[in-house]
């Protein structure tokens, strides 16, 4: 039989909220009203998290989190929009991430297995995938998507509107203004591309040969002074049908702030 939800004496949960067995809310935090929290997720002393918001299974919660709070939009005007999280997330202390706006779609969403370090905010209208990595203070605008196992280092910033691709590497203290490359380590303020991230790329087991394949394509894309519809167009047809290098050329065919060069 599953455990009941643990609630501290000092916290304060709100009767609109539901608590799935397994639950531990800790010590002096906040639940409240529309905030549904999956089995086994831990909320450590001092978190807030303000409803319409979901929150998956197995989750950690660090102190000082505030989560599905209202967006920092100027146009807000307390429309019912949400957060939703998936599952096995972890949420270092003072981790922010906002609801999202009627204009962005009404819904923030990060995925599962995710790591938020230290002061992380995740904006309005945000889409974040699966296996990403937050270092502290790394920072997204609203709008912004961030594609499964991409690293964003620390302080740094993304611009509103941008995505980072699959796999990404986005070193500490840059600045992106476009949208950052799969697979590609991305560094600077402002920030430029840098080849593609090898040593990431194979502690993640991508065999040497797609690695190599990731290699050419990156530089008729980004280094051999082509057209990007020549440069795509070499690809296609000099690379072998190699599903990482489909999701690199598909990515930059599809940008519509161009992407990091």
């Amino acid at each position: 039989m599953s455990a009941a939800p643990r609630v501290h004496p000092s916290a304060q949960v709100d009767s609109g909220a539901a608590l799935a067995p397994g639950v531990v809310v800790g010590p002096f935090c906040v639940v409240g009203a529309g905030v549904r929290i999956g089995a086994g997720t831990v909320l450590h002393a001092h978190v807030v998290i303000e409803g319409p918001t979901t929150i998956g299974a197995q989750n950690r919660l660090f102190p000082f989190a505030c989560v599905g709070m209202e967006p920092q939009d100027l146009k807000f005007r307390d429309e019912p929009t949400t957060l939703e999280i998936g599952d096995r997330n972890i949420l270092r202390e003072s981790v922010t991430v906002h609801r999202g706006t009627v204009g962005g779609g009404g819904v923030t969403r990060i995925g599962s297995d995710n790591l938020l370090m230290a002061g992380t905010h995740v904006a309005h209208d945000c889409h974040v995938g699966s296996h990403v990595i937050f270092a502290n203070a790394a920072t997204l605008a609203g709008h912004v998507t961030v594609e499964d196992g991409a690293t964003i280092g620390a302080f740094s910033g993304v611009h509103q509107f941008c995505r980072v691709g699959r796999q990404a590497y986005i070193g500490g203290y840059s600045v992106l203004t476009q949208d950052a490359a799969p697979y590609v380590l991305t560094v600077g303020n402002r920030a430029r591309a840098f080849g593609i991230n090898v040593i990431g790329l194979e502690r993640r087991g991508l065999p040497a040969a797609t690695i190599q394949a990731l290699k050419q394509a990156y530089r008729l894309l980004f280094r051999a002074h082509l057209s990007q519809e020549e440069a795509l167009a070499r690809v296609r047809t000099e690379i072998g049908d190699i599903e990482e290098v489909r999701v690199l050329a598909e990515f930059i065919a599809g940008s519509e702030r161009g992407v990091i060069r």
